[in-house]
């Protein structure tokens, strides 16, 4: 069912052969609002990418000069340097002509959205814009340009996140999850271990501009611990008090 090879232990149980990770990808964030900024690379960083963050245009250019990324986030009107010239130049370079790059604007008029694609955008995205949206546009353009940097496959124990086809499968049986339990557990699984807070949730799960009540990520929770797990089955969404939740770091593995 998973296709992931299997071999058997000395005891006789079924035990799953590891896998090597894809590398991680690089991504630069080049942003001068410099909190807008800090939540992207947040969420990058807890998506299982290596992020280099720069505020002007002119340091976006040393950046790049340095080391080329999987993919650029690059932000319209930057002091220093325009985005949209940061843009032109790259395409305008053999090495970097192919280069996924996603522009963040304010501006949302047909003729500036054409403007932007028409200089060798991929992806145009107008503020305010939802967090889980810009990750799922950066996973899809991931996919097409570097499949090799991005895993479609979340799995601990018996339980397996497939990214491409919204899928999730626990001990062979079909999970049935909404769109927010999904994106939910898909961001949990993405960092085991770690505790995120309410209102961290809030943010990468239901998206910047939500204004939704802190208890409502209680009550998201509370159904997908009902649709993971069957009578006498672990549990492995943890509840850390007066922090947060986490996906168990230890599910799914020997005692």
């Amino acid at each position: 069912m998973n296709g992931l090879p299997e071999t058997t232990d000395p005891r006789g149980t079924a035990a799953r052969v590891a896998t090597a990770a894809p590398p991680a990808a690089r991504i630069l964030v080049v942003e001068d609002e410099s909190a807008l900024g800090l939540l992207l690379s947040y969420n990058l960083e807890a998506e299982g990418f290596i992020v280099d963050r720069v505020e002007r245009g002119d340091e976006a250019e040393i950046k790049l000069a340095e080391t080329i990324p999987d993919l650029v986030i690059l932000d319209w009107m930057l002091p220093g340097v325009s985005g949209l010239e940061i843009c032109r130049r790259l395409r305008a370079r053999e090495v970097t002509r192919t280069l996924p790059i996603i522009i963040l604007t304010a501006r949302g008029e047909e003729s500036e959205r054409v403007r932007g694609l028409s200089i060798g955008a991929d992806d145009y995205v107008v503020k305010p814009f939802s967090v889980p949206e810009l990750m799922a546009r950066v996973r899809a353009l991931l996919r097409r340009s570097r499949p090799d940097r991005v895993s479609g496959l979340l799995a601990a124990g018996d339980l397996e996140l497939d990214r491409q086809n919204w899928r999730v499968h626990r001990g062979g049986r079909d999970i049935h999850l909404g769109p927010t339990e999904f994106r939910l557990l898909e961001h949990l699984m993405g960092k085991p271990g770690r505790v995120f807070s309410r209102a961290q949730l809030l943010d990468s799960v239901w998206g910047l501009s939500s204004e939704i009540d802190e208890r409502t990520v209680d009550v998201h929770v509370g159904r997908l611990r009902k649709a993971l797990s069957a009578a006498g089955e672990k549990d492995p969404i943890r509840t850390v008090r007066g922090a947060g939740y986490s996906f168990d770091e230890t599910f799914g593995k020997a005692p």
